[in-house]
């Protein structure tokens, strides 16, 4: 079992997949195939636990990424161009996108990284939330209630097309 959860925490991680495949490679028992032929038997696990599991990993992986974003972008900004361009550019949508992401934006945030569909979730988030100028605490707040949101749609969906299999 141990293995398994490492497996869902490595999958978690991976950009564009997250949870949207972790938690039914956890609670499926049957074959889940993506594409270039990849196969992966399922795990056939109690979905609370994959549910705990992969939303935890999420939620921290967000944080992980807004975190190094932070990090990495000041390093950046030291070279003269890349500063100059960063503050022409980034700097300057921040300062006008503000007032619209107080006013809508962590609701529409979370809404974004709870979304189970290509393009959003957490490495999205926190690259959207950074470059809008959402702090770090509220961030990880945002983020926490998207990941929790797409970790139940994904969970429902899947225990819901599960039990449709399981008829025929």
């Amino acid at each position: 079992m141990i293995y398994q959860i490492l497996v869902l925490i490595l999958l978690t991680f991976v950009p564009f997949i997250e949870l949207r495949f972790s938690i039914p490679l956890g609670i499926l028992s049957s074959r889940v195939e993506l594409p270039f032929g990849i196969v992966f038997n399922g795990f056939g696990m109690n979905w609370l636990l994959v549910y705990v599991v992969c939303v935890a990993t999420n939620a921290l992986l967000g944080i992980m990424i807004y975190f190094l974003l932070d990090k990495f972008v000041h390093i950046f900004t030291r070279i003269g161009f890349i500063g100059n361009l960063y503050n022409k550019i980034i700097v300057k949508t921040q300062n006008k996108i503000h007032p619209y992401v107080e006013k809508y934006g962590l609701i529409g945030l979370a809404l974004f990284i709870g979304m189970p569909i290509p393009g959003s979730g957490s490495y999205s988030g926190a690259l959207g939330a950074y470059l809008l100028g959402v702090g770090y605490k509220k961030f990880a707040w945002v983020n926490f209630i998207g990941v929790v949101i797409a970790g139940t749609l994904v969970t429902i969906i899947t225990l819901a097309g599960k039990g449709i299999f399981a008829l025929f």
